[in-house]
């Protein structure tokens, strides 16, 4: 099998990525790409839904780890996230968890603004991973 290179695209021409994400990224020698669809905050062992984003957040990530650990990837296997947030307020508690979670890995990244599928939750994550 081919080895995997993800490569970081951040053109001198851009200001400088900040914050954990790259500008762009180039996959060469992939064979499987997982899509993941939006992963929201249930899978608590009681059907219960976190009141606070950072732990709404954490548990998005570990849903969407999950689904990954399900092909047998990981975070590192990220080329593209995609977070939608129900308000700006989230904006630092979202870089500094994602941060976490990724450590240096810096996939190509999407943050939005929006209104949520369902009032409760704070925030969705989609993905694409690659192997």
């Amino acid at each position: 099998m081919t080895e995997l290179a993800i490569t970081p695209l951040n053109p001198a021409v851009l200001p400088a990525a900040t914050g954990n994400y790259t500008h762009g990224v180039q996959v060469d020698g992939g064979r499987r790409m997982v899509f993941v669809s939006g992963q929201v905050p249930w899978g608590d062992d009681q059907g219960r839904i976190p009141e606070e984003f950072e732990e709404q957040c954490r548990m998005v990530w570990r849903n969407l780890l999950a689904v990954l650990g399900e092909a047998g990837m990981d975070a590192r296997n990220l080329v593209k996230v995609t977070m939608y947030l129900s308000d700006r307020q989230y904006r630092a508690a979202n870089s500094k968890i994602r941060e976490e979670v990724l450590g240096e890995h810096t996939p190509a990244l999407t943050i939005i603004i929006c209104d949520i599928y369902a009032e409760e939750w704070l925030l969705e994550i989609e993905a694409v991973a690659i192997a």
